[in-house]
């Protein structure tokens, strides 16, 4: 082959490979951030990385952009491996045009996302665009239609992750919205509209960080799932995931020996509920007590506190957790905790990883703001989480579950597979508390000592009626347990439940209430 040749191609590989030059390299690194290439070397394993499309180029000729150098044209694309396993990755170069995405830019993030879908692999997406380049007009606007129909048609197919590590604004935000968990870096935004139309537009004034920033959409809006302090945590937090997570719909989720005893009892668990039945604790000290040592990984935990979700494993097996919080408005369920739950469930669902539930709820939490804001539609996507999922379900009934909110927890009726409940559980449609004061409210207003009389009566009722021996006799609960032997209960139900299949009514889909 001539050198010529071959010297042609070293001259074009090196100018690709330079990005934006050395001024706008050296600015990205001063504002903490890497560039795009050095982000996908740093986020998977050593030497994996594969590049698709370098030498790909723009066509617009338009507004002098035919004198305008785009070095592999703002995107960089590829495959590797993350422990050894494929992946399909892209990352925005901001030092490329502000990482803008035009015509040719959104045909290399669909390649990528075509052969990811087809050969079953995870897509990871690094956002740091400034949106849609605006020379390419319409072209861009196709650009990003193209890439919002792939992620929805590989939405339960393959994990979808975004992380965004710059700007995210306008339509670019979408993407990220239809892709299964977001992550973001402090320091960098996504929002639909900028501070300065808003100050035009209302004559509010707020900053880019108030208005899109990480710790808005963590917790706040729930856009996000995690956040990060800087790019290489948040590389960890991809990997973590990921390591819970099948590579696809069709096959289970890896198992880690953990090297945790099976049958490991904790006596400490005995004692961990307060006695007092309106007294808080943290069910994250439960979790942490029952699964593979002590590993926990939550999922938007500034987010809707009030519910927890995330993965965790026993007996080496990934396990989805749903979990009241007592310390947070009691556990209640509202209308960010359904949502949170509802999404989550659909998740586990889809990739085959079954859904283990903690239960401590008072019951939906009551106001005119939950009305008003939908509470009965929004409560409804747990029932239809719950009743479509069909991995393995188990629920344990940790201290009390009343009314609808029981039902919402992954209740027998809406299709757990094995529900325990440690013996001081309370399951009822109410507390004993206002049960009592409507049952025997005129026993009571007629008592000599009416104080006295209520006391006796929640007692009654609760020893009759709300106690877990009731719903065990009626076989909503499998079994009454010793809190100890919470772990080795919950590992021989997975086990049996390992091989389940359940198939439903044949339709298009269902149409659940959002």
């Amino acid at each position: 082959m001539p050198k010529d040749v071959l010297a042609d191609l070293a001259e074009r590989r090196s100018k690709i490979l330079a990005a934006g030059g050395e001024k706008r390299v050296a600015k990205q690194h001063e504002m903490g951030r890497l560039t795009a290439r050095e982000r996908i070397l740093r986020l998977l394993d050593e030497n994996s990385f594969v590049e698709l499309d370098m030498h790909v180029r723009h066509r617009c000729t338009e507004f002098g952009m035919a004198e305008v150098e785009a070095p592999a044209e703002g995107v960089i694309t590829g495959y590797g491996t993350i422990d050894g396993r494929l992946v399909y990755v892209f990352a925005q170069d901001f030092t490329v045009i502000g990482g803008s995405l035009g015509e040719m830019h959104a045909k290399k993030i669909t390649k990528v996302m075509d052969l990811a879908l087809k050969t079953g692999a995870p897509l990871i997406g690094i956002n740091d665009s400034g949106g849609a380049r605006i020379q390419e007009g319409v072209d861009a606007l196709s650009g990003y239609g193209q890439i919002f129909f792939r992620n929805t048609i590989a939405s339960g197919v393959i994990p979808q992750l975004s992380i965004i590590m710059g700007p995210c604004a306008g339509g670019a935000v979408y993407s990220p919205a239809l892709t299964d968990f977001i992550f973001m870096v402090q320091g960098a935004n996504m929002f639909i509209t900028g501070p300065q139309v808003i100050k035009a537009v209302t004559g509010e004034e707020v900053s880019a960080e108030e208005l899109g920033g990480a710790l808005t959409h963590n917790r706040t809006s729930g856009v996000a799932h995690f956040m990060a302090a800087n790019e290489d945590e948040c590389f960890h937090q991809v990997r973590t995931l990921l390591s819970y997570l099948p590579s696809n719909n069709l096959e289970a989720p890896p198992r880690v020996e953990s090297g945790d005893p099976v049958t490991r009892a904790d006596l400490s668990l005995r004692e961990i509920v307060p006695p007092e039945a309106n007294r808080a604790y943290d069910m994250r000290d439960v979790i942490t007590r029952v699964v593979d040592n002590g590993i926990f990984f939550e999922t938007q935990s500034q987010y809707a506190p009030n519910i927890l979700t995330g993965f965790a494993r026993i007996n080496g097996y990934s396990i989805g957790i749903i979990a009241n919080q007592p310390r947070v408005l009691a556990g209640c369920l509202d209308i960010n905790a359904s949502d949170k739950a509802a999404r989550f469930i659909r998740f586990c669902d889809a990739f085959n990883i079954p859904v283990v539930n903690f239960v401590d709820v008072p019951g939906f939490l009551p106001g005119t703001n939950q009305e008003y804001g939908g509470i009965i539609r929004h409560g409804a996507k747990m029932l239809y989480a719950y009743s479509e999922a069909t991995v393995p379900k188990i629920t344990v009934i940790v201290r009390k579950a009343y009314g609808g909110a029981y039902l919402a927890m992954c209740s027998r009726d809406l299709g757990a597979d094995q529900v325990f409940a440690w013996p001081g559980a309370e399951i009822a449609v109410m507390g004993p508390e206002g049960a009592a004061n409507i049952i025997f409210r005129k026993e009571i207003e007629n008592s000599a000592d009416p104080q006295a009389t209520r006391e006796e009566k929640i007692n009654e009722y609760r020893e009759r009626f709300a106690n877990p021996y009731i719903a065990a006799a009626r076989g909503y609960l499998d079994d009454v347990i010793d809190p100890a032997e919470t772990r080795p209960r919950l590992a021989c139900a997975l086990e049996a439940l390992a091989s389940k299949r359940e198939s439903r009514p044949a339709k298009k889909h269902g149409n659940i209430p959002v």
